[in-house]
């Protein structure tokens, strides 16, 4: 009996999900510049031909990647927003990004390095400065709620939280299992969340 058309978009996507595992694996591990497509495809147990059935190549495969990430980081921004007070909104932001950072260390650290490409690098460069705008989107989206907050220097104070919650992300990344968690935080809720004119 054929397959129906959502048969075949599911086995579609768990195709293209393991391709994206496979590829992260490879990249965190070897780099970007060293893995090969053939290198993907052997790590997803697929071929070659099959790998480019779903991406024309590995540059068109790393822009999904980063298309994900992006709409993953909009999400919680999205989610973030539909919540009424602006203390809550922040926690949720704090709350996402430790929990996200926590379950895959070693992916962080990936886009983190993937940001920081040197502007020589014609391949990496416009990703790179993909997820830097949308980060600048989420600064300007803090700083509102920091006003809401009524911290007199709205700005100052986001780009101070910004500054603690990504060394608090590169810790966990660097140290996942031995980094307080739930501690840490609680001290950064308690820490941003409150209303208080700082």
């Amino acid at each position: 009996m054929p397959r129906t058309p959502q048969e075949n978009e599911r086995i579609r996507q768990l195709a293209k999900e393991s391709i994206h595992k496979a590829a992260m694996e490879l990249f965190i591990k070897q780099g970007y510049h060293a893995t090969s497509i053939s290198d993907i495809a052997e790590q997803a147990g697929i071929s070659k031909g099959l790998l480019y059935n779903y991406f024309k190549g590995k540059e068109e495969l790393l822009a999904t990647m980063v298309d994900a990430r992006v709409g993953e980081m909009v999400e919680v921004m999205d989610q973030a927003k539909a919540i009424e007070t602006p203390a809550e909104q922040l926690k949720h932001i704090i709350e996402g990004a430790i929990d996200n950072v926590y379950k895959k260390p070693e992916v962080f650290r990936f886009y983190l390095h993937l940001q920081t490409q040197p502007e020589a690098d014609h391949e990496l460069i416009k990703y790179s400065r993909f997820l830097i705008e949308e980060n600048a989107r989420q600064f300007e989206f803090q700083c509102e709620i920091f006003e809401k907050l009524g911290a007199r220097e709205a700005r100052k104070r986001s780009l101070y939280f910004s500054s603690t919650l990504q060394g608090i992300m590169l810790m966990i990344s660097t140290y996942p299992q031995q980094f307080p968690i739930e501690e840490i935080k609680k001290q950064i809720v308690e820490e941003f969340c409150n209303s208080l004119s700082i």
